[in-house]
């Protein structure tokens, strides 16, 4: 079917389907900023509600969001690491220490697609150029192989 389709026509529907693709990645990430599910978020970490001075004062960062131990995890110790399984150190202008619960970096997460993206790219081009290498190759051949069988029958 595909040797049916004109060279424009699948430009034009490859074209289409990244166009799709990256409009339903910027609906998902904008989604996912604006907090779809903030108001579950909300009720879901009732357990590390016992400081909460990074909601109303200034704080500075300690530890950026990182993984929990396996520890952590499964015995319990900390709650925050019990529902994202991630954890943050902030201190807080009063001085307190707190760990809070934070969804994974998503810095981390587009960094990975984007490199996926552009591996999956790579070999789409480098799929394509020796498909094309190859079509050409078997053409010439094909082309020699006539112009011997017309030049025996002269």
């Amino acid at each position: 079917m595909l040797e049916n389709c004109q060279r424009h026509h699948m430009v034009l529907g490859l074209a289409a389907l990244t166009l799709l693709t990256i409009l339903v990645l910027i609906i998902e990430s904008r989604y996912a900023a604006e907090g779809g599910s903030a108001r579950h978020r909300s009720q879901q970490f009732v357990i590390e509600n016992n400081a909460t001075c990074w909601k109303h004062e200034t704080y500075t960062v300690v530890q950026e969001c990182h993984p929990c131990s396996e520890f952590d995890i499964v015995s319990r110790s900390l709650g925050v690491c019990i529902h994202t399984h991630f954890k943050e150190v902030l201190r807080c202008k009063s001085g307190e220490i707190v760990t809070k619960s934070c969804d994974r970096v998503a810095l981390i997460d587009q960094r990975n697609f984007i490199k996926f993206e552009a591996i999956a790219f790579l070999i789409g081009v480098f799929s394509y150029l020796v498909s094309y290498a190859r079509d050409r190759f078997l053409s010439r051949r094909n082309y020699q192989r006539i112009e011997r069988q017309l030049n025996r029958v002269q």
